[in-house]
């Protein structure tokens, strides 16, 4: 997971939400949402390299339609193609350790996913 400034232009890697069961991953989404007042959730859409998608965008879909039950924040689909690449690149090239601590690759991945949805919002 990523969260953004207040002001919607810098996007930063929170943490990972372990999968526990689908409320309880609903539980722990809604607590982040209330207590850093998040106005919209950006998904990563998991897509082909021809932009097709597979088993696990269907996954996210299903999940996607339920979290809309959940939760009254707008939730919004970006394609999150090479992001993980992307991340494990910036993760090496900082020297950060990847660790199964709070910060690794998924929630780099996240991060690049959110600043490219703010970043096409803000018109950059």
């Amino acid at each position: 997971m990523a969260l953004s400034d207040p002001g919607g232009k810098l996007a930063s890697p929170l943490t990972i939400i372990e999968r526990k069961g689908t409320n309880r991953d609903f539980k722990a989404i809604a607590d982040i949402i209330e207590s850093n007042q998040v106005q919209r959730i950006i998904v990563g859409l998991p897509r082909s390299m021809k932009g097709k998608v597979g088993r696990q965008g269907e996954k996210v879909y299903d999940f996607v339609t339920k979290l809309r039950d959940y939760t009254q924040v707008t939730v919004e689909f970006r394609d999150e193609r090479l992001t993980t690449v992307l991340a494990n690149r910036q993760i090496k090239a900082v020297g950060m350790k990847k660790s199964r601590g709070k910060i690794r690759d998924d929630a780099v991945a996240a991060a690049l996913i959110l600043q490219s949805y703010l970043d096409e919002s803000q018109g950059c």
